[in-house]
C-alpha cells in the first residue's frame, strides 16, 4: 500500500515519482542539469586524482567524502529510512531525500541529496552566532545551544539541505527497527538541523578502534544500509579508501560546482 500524507493526500517527498519537466526543474535548482553541455561545464572530473587538498581543517587529517553512484542506485529508499531512523528526524524534516528521473537515461536514475558539507560553506559564513561551523575535520556542524533560529543558513544554503524545527518533535520515530534505531538526541524546537554525515559515529571511531568507510559502526547509516553499495564513504586523502576507489576511472560531478562551495558529495554518472 502506498504511503500517503494524511494532511495533504499526497505521497511524501521521498516517495514521489517526478515527471521529467518537474525533475529537471528541481535538479536545476540544485545545480545538477542533465544536459551534456551543462554537465561538461560544471563537471568535476574524477579519475586517478579524485580530489585536491582540503582548504579547511587539519590538512594532515582525514578528508571525509561521500560518493553516490547514479548507475548503481536502485531507488529502494533504504538510505532515506536509515537516516531517519538513526538521526530520529520527523517525516517532514528528512535530512536525506530521493528524487527519480525516468526519462533521461535508458533506465530510471535516482538522485539522493544529503548535506554537501562544503569546504566553502555559505551557511557558515552567514551565521551571526557561529552556531554553524566547520569541525576540525572540515565537516559542517551545528551547535544547537547557540542557534537562535534566524534561518540565515537556510537561505544561504544553495542545496536546500536544512530544515527548521517550528514545533517540538514528540511523535514516535516512524521507521521500524529494521532500518536502525535513534543514536542521537532529538533537536529542540526553534533550531535548524541537517545531515551530519553521522558525525557521532566518526567521533567514536578512534576510541573504538574502528575505521570510517570500512567498519559499519563508524560509517554513515545511509551508506551502511545500501544493498547495492551505491553509496561509499571514506577519507579521500587515502587512495585506498572505499570513497577514493569508487571515484577511480569514473566521471563524477558535484552539485553547483560553479559556485565554488567545494562539496564533499560526489555523484558518479551512468556509464
Amino acid at each position: 500500500m502506498t504511503e500517503m500524507n494524511t494532511k495533504t493526500g499526497e505521497q511524501p517527498t521521498y516517495l514521489r515519482r517526478m515527471h521529467r519537466r518537474e525533475f529537471v526543474k528541481l535538479l536545476s535548482a540544485l545545480g545538477l542539469g542533465l544536459v551534456a553541455e551543462q554537465l561538461l561545464e560544471d563537471t568535476f572530473m574524477a579519475h586517478d586524482a579524485p580530489i585536491a587538498q582540503a582548504s579547511t581543517g587539519d590538512t594532515k587529517g582525514p578528508y571525509w567524502g561521500m560518493v553516490i553512484d547514479l548507475e548503481t542506485c536502485i531507488g529502494c529508499h533504504r538510505c532515506v529510512y536509515a537516516c531517519q531512523a538513526t538521526n530520529d528526524t520527523a517525516s517532514e524534516h528528512l535530512w536525506n531525500i530521493l528524487i527519480e528521473d525516468q526519462a533521461t537515461f535508458a533506465k530510471p536514475v535516482f538522485v539522493t541529496r544529503p548535506c554537501m558539507h562544503c569546504e566553502h560553506a555559505p551557511c557558515v559564513d552567514v551565521c551571526p552566532v557561529r552556531a554553524t561551523y566547520h569541525r576540525e575535520d572540515g565537516l559542517v556542524a551545528m551547535d544547537y545551544d547557540r542557534c537562535i533560529g534566524c534561518r540565515y543558513c537556510m537561505v544561504a544554503c544553495p542545496y536546500g539541505v536544512r530544515v527548521f524545527n517550528w514545533q517540538e518533535n514528540v511523535e514516535p520515530n516512524p521507521q521500524p527497527e529494521a532500518w536502525g534505531s535513534p543514536e542521537v538526541p532529538r533537536r529542540p524546537r526553534g533550531v535548524v538541523e541537517k545531515c551530519t554525515f553521522c558525525s557521532h559515529r566518526l567521533d567514536a571511531a578512534a576510541e573504538r578502534g574502528l575505521r570510517p568507510g570500512y567498519d559499519r559502526a563508524a560509517t554513515p547509516a545511509c551508506c551502511v544500509i545500501c544493498p547495492v553499495q551505491a553509496r561509499q564513504f571514506g577519507d579521500l586523502r587515502d587512495p585506498n579508501s572505499p570513497a577514493s576507489l569508487a571515484l577511480k576511472g569514473r566521471q563524477a560531478i558535484v552539485l553547483r560546482a560553479n559556485l565554488g562551495t567545494k562539496p564533499r558529495v560526489f555523484y558518479l554518472l551512468p556509464r
